[in-house]
């Protein structure tokens, strides 16, 4: 691992043992995580993004198995620092060491994430307790004070004797990212955090997560099937399909100059408060059964775009700049030149005119 990578992911495969066959719902992805970083994986549902952050925390249901790769951590504890692959830990070393301690999550439904019986102070306080962060509970109440004023929790001695019915949805996503923050991890997983939420609050959410990195340098991993939401938040974005990595690069590049034909779909699809009915365009067709996957690029079945190729070999990455890469043949030397589509084009060149003013 590079001096300042937190996380990186090399080959990982992993099935699933259904009655009905062998699901490879990850197929050899790759990716890397810097500190203070915020990577957005984005995809359609079903794609493989949630289940690729459940294989960092240790979480596989028992019917899964990972079959190849391996997912490395530079761990920091005590001022001593070792790499580590987490797909070989035990579940009581991911318990102690590494869940809610150095790696925390954020889950898109509140409701389900917290205690109904338990006040909120109770809640936040619990796992630095447990992981004997703070020396006592007066400590851990103060902390804990500092924590709800982080996330814009106003009152929060109020709010600490308050139970999760009590609070609005916005309020309650909050304290799971207080919960989250409670032991300062070092990486940060949103699962779709905001899809819970209305678009106001959504908005609020994510400028919280984005000032909260800021404030304590977290690395974030940012899970959504919308690239829309995660426009000014992410650094870097991965487009995942069927179980692999489409496409990789900078925000800036993935927004205004996208390459993938599923990129694109997935670009056209975002509805925008100008944006007429028929500017919007779904993707046609639905994802492949990965029980049995598709031969060659699984988007192909899919596109508009697809060569003869596309249907009998899987493409590798080609680079479009050092930061920029692309699974498909259409960037193969050999392949016809083809432009993303001239309506999308367009959208793309008002929303990068709209961020310069």
């Amino acid at each position: 691992m590079e001096k300042n990578q937190i996380l990186e992911v090399k080959n990982l495969q992993l099935s699933f043992h259904l009655d009905a066959g062998v699901n490879h719902v990850i197929r050899d992805i790759s990716f890397n995580l810097f500190k203070g970083e915020t990577l957005a994986i984005v995809g359609e549902s079903g794609s493989g993004k949630s289940v690729t952050t459940k294989a960092i925390l240790g979480l596989i249901d028992d019917n899964g198995a990972v079959e190849e790769g391996s997912i490395l951590f530079r761990l920091r504890e005590n001022d001593k620092e070792e790499i580590v692959d987490l797909l070989h830990q035990s579940k009581s070393y991911m318990q102690k060491h590494v869940r809610g301690r150095k790696i925390a999550i954020i889950f898109q439904d509140p409701m389900t994430s917290l205690d109904p019986t338990m006040n909120i102070g109770k809640q936040i306080m619990e796992s630095m307790l447990e992981h004997k962060l703070v020396k006592s509970k007066q400590e851990a109440k103060a902390r804990t004070k500092v924590l709800l004023e982080l996330v814009g929790i106003d009152h929060p001695e109020k709010r600490m004797k308050q139970y999760p019915h009590q609070l609005s949805g916005g309020m309650r996503q909050r304290v799971v990212i207080a919960i989250a923050l409670a032991c300062e991890p070092d990486l940060l997983i949103a699962d779709e955090p905001t899809t819970a939420l209305d678009v106001t609050i959504q908005s609020q959410i994510l400028e919280l997560i984005k000032d909260i990195q800021k404030k304590t340098g977290v690395a974030i991993i940012f899970i959504t099937h919308d690239l829309g939401v995660v426009a000014n938040v992410a650094d870097r974005v991965a487009v995942m399909y069927a179980g692999k990595l489409v496409e990789e690069g900078l925000a800036e590049e993935i927004y205004y100059n996208p390459k993938h034909p599923y990129t694109w779909g997935l670009l056209s699809s975002i509805p925008s408060m100008d944006s007429k009915e028929e500017e919007i365009e779904s993707i046609p067709g639905s994802p492949p059964n990965l029980i049995n996957p598709p031969k060659g690029d699984a988007f192909a079945y899919r596109s508009n775009y697809a060569l003869a190729i596309d249907f009998e070999e899987i493409p590798p990455f080609f680079k479009i700049s050092e930061t920029h890469s692309v699974a498909s043949w259409l960037y193969h030397p050999l392949a016809p030149k083809v432009e993303m589509p001239e309506v999308l084009q367009k959208r793309l060149a008002k929303y990068r005119q709209q961020k310069e003013v």
